[in-house]
């Protein structure tokens, strides 16, 4: 004998409502039920529409196409071929069609697809919420979180992308996860919570206002900040022991904004002059640091200027001259 589920904690499918009702809660006017003694589990006896050919399939497809402002003409010919194809099961079925819906929604904001994708989805969406519920020990009422799971669906339609199909049960599970973990959050009392990687929500968490928390960042920025003065301070050492060329050239690029082409010609050097200089300055600053931090004298030196250099060259060959013809005579 079969046992019969608690109707307080079971939705039930009524045959006799048309398809675009939702389902029935026999329990809507009880009183609610205390958090702690809801039960996530959903009976999997719960009947629900099954898209097999034959006169459900027909009554859905006679109301898609009364919904002309909504499905085209071509869309209700492909959900045709879709609900007549004899090689696809039910599921197969409801996924294809779920997915050609929800991109009549998508372009059109019509009531109409978004109710059929309720009585198609519901249940089984239901099923996974309290499992996933269930995998946390939660004692929220599954049918709470699958409503925010529908008004998802209903608010971010243009994120929805029907190349396969099987779009619509992807990307719904994708928002019952979601969903779920935001759920999560927002009932959490300041306690930590182990959630599997695999359940990671894409979206960004908000972050929980702790006071330990606040001490930790606080001391956090400030350590940040003094370990930035010390590299602000370094580089500043070792900027002022490059040459005057080096220096210039820097501060061109990385200061002014000045492109190669325009720093070269303001230095009077050629471009790929000036990229050597700029290469070896900071290969020198970064280098002085590093040795500073391994606890190494910083061995910056200044390049040569060939510009200052040439009068040198000049008189010491001058001198090295003089210093021939005195020999010969």
């Amino acid at each position: 004998m079969q046992s019969q589920p608690d109707p307080a904690t079971t939705l039930t499918w009524d045959d006799s409502l048309p398809l675009g009702d939702a389902p029935r809660d026999d329990c809507a006017d009880r009183p609610a039920t205390p958090a702690r003694h809801v039960k996530q589990t959903i009976d999997t006896w719960t009947p629900e529409p099954s898209l097999v050919p034959g006169e459900v399939c027909d009554e859905l497809l006679g109301r898609i196409r009364g919904m002309t402002n909504e499905v085209s003409r071509d869309e209700q010919q492909r959900i045709g071929e879709i609900l007549d194809d004899p090689r696809r099961d039910g599921e197969a079925r409801r996924d294809a069609v779920s997915t050609r819906l929800m991109e009549c929604f998508r372009l059109h904001r019509g009531r109409g697809c978004f109710g059929l994708l309720y009585e198609l989805n519901s249940h089984h969406l239901l099923i996974q919420v309290a499992g996933r519920l269930r995998r946390y020990a939660s004692h929220a009422d599954p049918r709470d979180v699958l409503q925010e799971v529908f008004f998802n669906v209903h608010r971010y339609p243009h994120r929805f992308n029907c190349e396969r199909e099987d779009a619509f049960r992807v990307w719904s599970a994708m928002i019952v996860r979601n969903t779920v973990l935001k759920h999560l959050r927002s009932q959490g009392k300041g306690g930590r919570r182990i959630v599997p990687f695999e359940d990671l929500s894409d979206q960004p968490e908000a972050k929980a206002s702790e006071p330990l928390g606040g001490v930790i960042e606080a001391e956090s920025l400030e350590e940040c900040s003094r370990i930035y003065l010390n590299y602000l301070h370094l580089y500043l050492r070792f900027y002022s022991m490059l040459s005057e060329r080096e220096r210039s050239a820097l501060n061109m690029v990385e200061v002014a904004n000045l492109s190669y082409k325009e720093a070269a010609r303001e230095l009077g050097i050629k471009l790929e002059n000036l990229k050597m200089v700029i290469f070896r300055a900071r290969r020198k600053i970064h280098r002085s640091m590093r040795r500073v931090f391994e606890g190494l004298p910083p061995d910056c030196r200044p390049a040569r200027d060939p510009k200052s250099e040439k009068p040198l060259r000049v008189a010491g060959a001058k001198r090295a001259a003089r210093t021939a013809k005195d020999g010969a005579q």
